[in-house]
């Protein structure tokens, strides 16, 4: 992040030219920072390995057209540090949102790990993106006044760290977090199907009983209309506590990538089916189009994968009520997760990072979830297969956490929920109207000296 005050300090010339510059900055941003995502491919490397690097080459080539964009609107709209934030903080909320949107290593993400992480309860993950390109444009002025950015994230990263967690209350609920840490190679292979399910049920019945217990995304193997015995074998090992756990289901032909509720004899009291998919990982884009020419994905009648749910909701969960269940891919979603009706007392996002390997992405994917804790001043319990599992308290704390590629069982008390964040009840309205009146100023100022040669730009 230290190269952007530079890019801020560098002079606009043609529009083309400028947009190549924010192309070529982005395709190195993406590339370094989502290089992780040739890890997929590789899992059938015989089969996949030969797609990674386009795979990371057409990302980055992607994303980086968005801030190409940025930077040549920037410059049409008269160049300016203004402008381009304005317009690269844009297109950052642009690339969260169209073609189901990536909002992933946003700019703004680079305070996760420090205490100003504690704006986003404020401001949400695009206005510490603006805020981060305002004082990266203040420092690019060169001026004495360029140190007020570092003067103020001085002193906001003393007030806002929010210290040490507090001693858990001794009431608390206890909640079970079970990684079976099972390769994703060997995850479908039915001859260790059996022994991977064991591995669940022994990790789960570790004394002494609990109040909740969840098991990371696609746990079990079995459709859930099919998995009867495989549920109470279950829900017996978690010894009279509810479990949560991440399956796949069918009704209609079509198939959910689903999180079921069990309650003490393994009845599924609640589904939730995932409702925000990876395009191509879950399903094909234009399934139907592409279905009439034969091409379809895993078994969905839509054609091209897995059928989407109706949208996120809270489900209750008896002795810990409302929770909010993310699966996967749908914790990185900050404005689907502030627009749920009502309040939850925790969230829980199971996953399968195993896709991932060992690389920076399980560590960027549980980063994200920490952000996400923070904005609704909630506390969040990240399940995964391989890693990294963890309890987040409403202010992004990691209480406690199993590592990457450990097998293990993490129990923790229930933190404690804070009063609803500002960024909950406004979300990002705040940081769109003021990006729609600096767009406003800026195109009124444009036109103004297009008409008026003498006048000068602010």
């Amino acid at each position: 992040m230290l190269v952007l005050p530079i890019l801020f300090a560098l002079p606009m010339t043609h529009w083309k030219t400028t947009a190549f510059h924010g192309w070529a900055v982005g395709v190195g941003y993406f590339a370094l920072s989502l290089h992780w995502i040739t890890q997929p491919f590789m899992v059938d490397a015989a089969r996949d390995g030969w797609m990674a690097p386009f795979g990371l080459l057409f990302m980055a080539v992607g994303l980086a057209l968005f801030w190409a964009a940025a930077f040549g609107v920037a410059r049409a709209l008269g160049g300016g540090k203004l402008a381009l934030v304005t317009c690269w903080t844009a297109a950052e909320v642009a690339r969260s949102l169209l073609f189901t949107g990536f909002p992933w290593a946003l700019l703004g993400h680079v305070w996760i790990d420090t205490p100003l992480s504690q704006l986003a309860a404020f401001v949400g993950p695009h206005g510490l993106t603006l805020l981060t390109l305002g004082a990266a444009a203040l420092i690019g002025c060169l001026r004495l006044w360029s140190v007020a950015p570092l003067v103020l994230a001085g002193i906001g990263w003393f007030a806002l760290d929010p210290g040490p967690a507090p001693v858990p209350d001794p009431d608390a609920h206890i909640i079970r977090l079970v990684q079976p840490n099972i390769p994703q190679a060997d995850k479908w292979n039915p001859d260790l199907v059996p022994l991977h399910f064991q591995r669940l049920l022994d990790l789960t019945a570790t004394a002494p009983p609990v109040d909740l217990v969840i098991w990371p995304e696609t746990a079990i193997p079995w459709l859930l209309d099919q998995a009867q015995d495989v549920l109470q074998s279950s829900a017996m090992a978690a010894r009279g506590a509810p479990l949560i756990l991440g399956v796949q289901r069918r009704e209609d032909g079509r198939y959910f990538n689903a999180l079921a509720l069990l309650d003490r004899v393994g009845s599924v009291t609640a589904v939730y089916d995932k409702s925000h998919l990876a395009p191509f990982g879950e399903y094909i884009p234009f399934g139907d189009l592409l279905d009439r020419f034969g091409i379809q994905g895993l078994a969905s009648s839509q054609g091209g994968g897995f059928t989407a749910g109706a949208g996120l909701a809270l489900v209750e969960v008896p002795g810990i009520g409302p929770v909010l269940p993310l699966i996967c891919y749908e914790g990185i979603f900050a404005e689907e997760v502030n627009a749920v009706g009502g309040r939850a007392r925790l969230m829980v996002l199971i996953t399968n990072d195993a896709w991932f390997g060992t690389d920076s992405g399980p560590y960027q994917h549980f980063a994200l979830a920490r952000l996400r804790a923070i904005e609704q001043g909630l506390p969040l319990a990240r399940v995964a297969n391989t890693g990294v599992s963890g309890m987040i308290d409403a202010q992004g704390r990691v209480l406690g956490q199993i590592g990457l590629g450990q097998q293990g069982v993490l129990d923790m008390p229930l933190p404690v929920a804070l009063p609803p964040t500002v960024y909950s009840r406004f979300g990002d309205s705040p940081v769109l109207v003021l990006l729609t009146l600096l767009t406003a100023a800026l195109i009124w100022r444009r036109q103004r000296f297009a008409i008026d040669p003498t006048a000068k730009p602010d």
